[in-house]
């Protein structure tokens, strides 16, 4: 992984960057001498799996020496209505917020009271999805280029021909719209790709399951799938109708990557690609925030990428019970439920979470929190998703993971 926070095309930012007393680790004197700082998490969209793990991620860092004597952490879910959130995020600033940490349900219409927050003293870090005001700290995955990457590799499986579904995730969200726009870039090069179905899944696996079901019975003759979050389920449609397998390309949730080992699914016809959401973001955003909040990094507001997770059928594998070792990444079906998103940890980004963190926010035994690098990644500007005022680099849809096999 640390090869993936190396200086890359997007750049690395250095200069904005200081870090205090070279990463010494937090003291606990230090914890001691200070109040506990106020932190709030605050999830819109709570209906799946990769959120609770965000969430118990945050806590389980929150409850590991030395943040354990230094934060006081409450969790406020406010749905998918953005004026509920900000209802949230006002009564979290008045309450006298340090930090808040927050998955946003929408990339501008909060930015009026992040603006006032900031102005208040309170930081914010979104993580996955992200927000344009300039004020707010982005942690995400998002300009990585998940939408055009694996839009790519359904191209390549199909050899640049045939009936596709598209399988998108909750609407308004920043995270929804810059996927699909990244995908039909490159579907948009290929005559002979048509989307014959686009539905919302809503990272779901029981609706994206639901609503495939649906869009099958009426396309029966599709020949691949693009998903993001909820592919588990839009697996489990293609499956559960008998017959021809298709390619199909989603996240990583764990039985989507069970699926790709399946030695019926693959001579039925099943291949596709792993890339997508992790939920370590939630944790490197915490980290982030705390790092600033307790000057050991001096960081002005920034958007910062996370390294796009990406494993094709022959990456996959099992993991010997719940350890996360010698790149393992997926889990046996009797530990966590299908939906369950597999990234959850990183060796050098997040080595304080394991699976128990993730699935219940509890620490890990005997860890302490691990400073994070000095360098990290730049993301690139995405006008209305992580930028007001700004403009596309010009190869922006430009592929990192995958290559054309097939010309448009």
């Amino acid at each position: 992984m640390i090869r993936q926070l190396l200086k890359r095309a997007t750049g690395v930012l250095l200069a904005a960057s200081t870090l205090v007393a070279a990463f010494a680790p937090l003291s606990l004197a230090y914890a001691e001498e200070q109040k506990k700082f106020k932190i709030y998490l605050s999830l819109s969209y709570s209906g799946n799996n990769w959120m609770s793990e965000t969430a118990n991620i945050i806590k389980a860092l929150a409850k590991t020496p030395p943040y354990d004597q230094m934060v006081e952490l409450t969790e406020v879910i406010s749905g998918t209505d953005p004026q509920a959130q900000i209802a949230a995020y006002e009564s979290m600033i008045d309450a006298g917020a340090d930090g808040i940490i927050s998955f946003p349900i929408s990339p501008t219409a909060l930015n009026r009271v992040v603006k006032r927050g900031c102005d208040r003293g309170v930081k914010f870090f979104m993580y996955d999805a992200t927000i344009t005001e300039s004020c707010a700290y982005n942690v995400s995955y998002i300009s990585a280029g998940f939408g055009e990457n694996t839009a790519q590799a359904l191209v390549n499986a199909l050899d640049g021909k045939g009936k596709i579904f598209l399988v998108r995730g909750v609407p308004g969200t920043s995270v929804d719209k810059r996927h699909t726009d990244g995908a039909k870039a490159i579907f948009a090069k290929y005559p002979g790709i048509q989307i014959v179905s686009e539905y919302y899944g809503m990272w779901d696996d029981r609706i994206s399951q639901q609503e495939t079901a649906k869009a099958l019975a009426a396309f029966p003759d599709v020949d691949g799938i693009w998903a993001q979050l909820g592919e588990a389920g839009t697996l489990n449609a293609v499956a559960e109708r008998g017959g021809k397998m298709i390619p199909i390309t989603g996240e990583n949730m764990n039985g989507f990557r069970l699926g790709l080992l399946n030695e019926d699914y693959i001579k039925r016809g099943l291949k596709g690609v792993s890339a997508g959401s992790p939920p370590s973001t939630a944790g490197y955003a915490f980290k982030m925030m705390m790092e600033v909040l307790t000057k050991q990094r001096k960081l002005d507001p920034v958007s910062i990428e996370y390294p796009l997770p990406w494993a094709t059928s022959d990456e996959i594998k099992i993991c010997d019970g719940a350890k996360i070792v010698d790149g393992c990444n997926v889990f046996d079906a009797k530990l966590v439920p299908q939906g369950f998103s597999t990234v959850i940890h990183d060796d050098v980004l997040l080595p304080e979470i394991d699976l128990r963190a993730a699935l219940k926010g509890i620490p890990m035994d005997g860890m302490t929190i691990q400073p994070l690098p000095e360098e990290f990644v730049v993301a690139r500007p995405e006008p209305g998703i992580n930028c007001q005022r700004c403009e596309a680099p010009a190869d922006h849809y430009k592929l990192t993971k995958v290559q054309p096999t097939v010309l448009p």
